[in-house]
């Protein structure tokens, strides 16, 4: 506080030449921008791994039961959590951001140093504009390394749940699969609007078979559970049509009675074969978009997914963008009171960014829009706060 504002009061006097005292003000500024960097990057290192740890010691005590019940070997459980850390991560970043930036900006104002710089003439937008700058490359590492490492390491995790974690956890949960789309031996393709494991019942289906690339036979039916016992399928309201050598349909087969059919493939290569939008990267997701709408699957939920990818790592932009003026506004009170309200503000935006990607899987909104939502309406209000604290 004693430097800054002699700093402050050195700078605003008149011993300097207009030439040397624009050097001395770069100069200034420089060892500032460090000052304010050096303190925000060693908070957010220290909040990350905070939350790495929170996070990990969390999932291990909510899944503890699985690992013992499945018979996980250690070195397995390791390798999970190996897979796991990039998710945690990505996950981690905005709030460890968050509370960096409180905490960086809220510091200097307690100790008074943000009202020497203001005395010595530096505007609230020069002071935090490394901030935003740094927020902004943070925000598009963030998305490469959800591209890169993320979707790897949740396909990764996914792939051991499947191969280790068969019995199920003690918990009862009801889980659904939407929009699935299965090829089998590259002759026969299945399209499935909703799965339940749990009951082992699909909705929505479309199979069609092919033939010399024509189409060989369409099976469409609105239900049908899967019988262990017999190893095959109860189909409710179908109907088969079945095509000749050129094309043509030649023969309709329709019926509303549960009938047995053997279909061919099995619950455990829907469960399998279906990836999660969020184990494919952006380009994966891109082509999975492009190979559904050629067989004729709605690709919306896949769609936002994909929009979302781009939208979230922006969040760490949106953090800092509303944490700097709820510090500053309250000097005296920036921690606690900017504290308080960033957190309010990050579940909020989190609670919005659900609702968008809601509205568009449902087709309320366009998906690139519904991504965006909630990063429109609260980069909008970071910046009218920006501009109307004081500076």
């Amino acid at each position: 506080m004693y430097r800054l504002c002699n700093v402050s009061s050195l700078f605003t006097t008149s011993l300097f030449s207009p030439f040397y005292r624009e050097k001395f003000h770069t100069l200034i500024m420089k060892k500032l921008d460090l000052y304010l960097l050096r303190q925000f990057i060693s908070i957010l290192g220290m909040s990350l791994l905070g939350f790495l740890c929170i996070f990990v010691i969390v999932d291990l005590i909510e899944n503890l039961d699985r690992y013992i019940d499945n018979k996980m070997p250690w070195n397995i459980v390791l390798q999970y959590y190996g897979y796991s850390l990039p998710f945690f991560i990505n996950i981690a970043l905005p709030m460890s951001m968050m509370i960096a930036a409180v905490f960086s900006i809220g510091m200097m104002a307690k100790r008074n140093e943000w009202t020497a710089m203001k005395s010595s003439g530096i505007s609230l937008y020069r002071f935090t504009a490394p901030l935003l700058i740094f927020s902004i490359l943070v925000s598009l590492v963030s998305f490469e390394f959800d591209n890169e490492y993320v979707s790897w390491g949740l396909s990764m995790r996914g792939q051991i749940e499947k191969e280790y974690m068969k019995k199920k956890p003690r918990r009862r949960s009801k889980k659904t699969i939407k929009d699935i789309f299965l090829q089998k031996q590259e002759f026969q393709h299945i399209a499935i609007t909703t799965y339940h494991t749990h009951s082992s019942k699909a909705e929505g289906i479309t199979m069609i078979t092919f033939a010399d690339s024509l189409i060989q036979q369409r099976l469409d039916a609105k239900n049908m559970t899967w019988i262990d016992s017999l190893e095959s399928w109860a189909v409710y309201k179908y109907s088969l049509r079945n095509f000749d050598e050129y094309g043509i349909e030649n023969r309709v087969s329709i019926s509303t009675q549960d009938t047995l059919l053997n279909l061919h493939f099995t619950p455990d290569d829907i469960t399998k074969g279906n990836k999660h939008p969020e184990e494919l990267n952006y380009t994966e997701l891109k082509e999975r978009i492009a190979y559904l709408q050629n067989n004729g699957v709605d690709a919306t939920r896949w769609k936002v997914q994909r929009h979302f990818k781009v939208a979230f790592a922006f969040t760490n932009l949106i953090v800092v963008l509303f944490g700097i003026p709820l510090v500053v506004i309250k000097p005296k009170s920036g921690l606690a009171f900017g504290g308080g309200i960033c957190f309010l503000v990050l579940f909020s935006y989190y609670a919005f960014i659900k609702f968008g990607q809601s509205l568009g899987i449902n087709g309320v909104l366009e998906p690139m829009l519904s991504a965006w939502l909630g990063n429109i309406i609260f980069v909008t209000g970071g910046l009218l706060l920006l501009f109307t604290v004081r500076k």
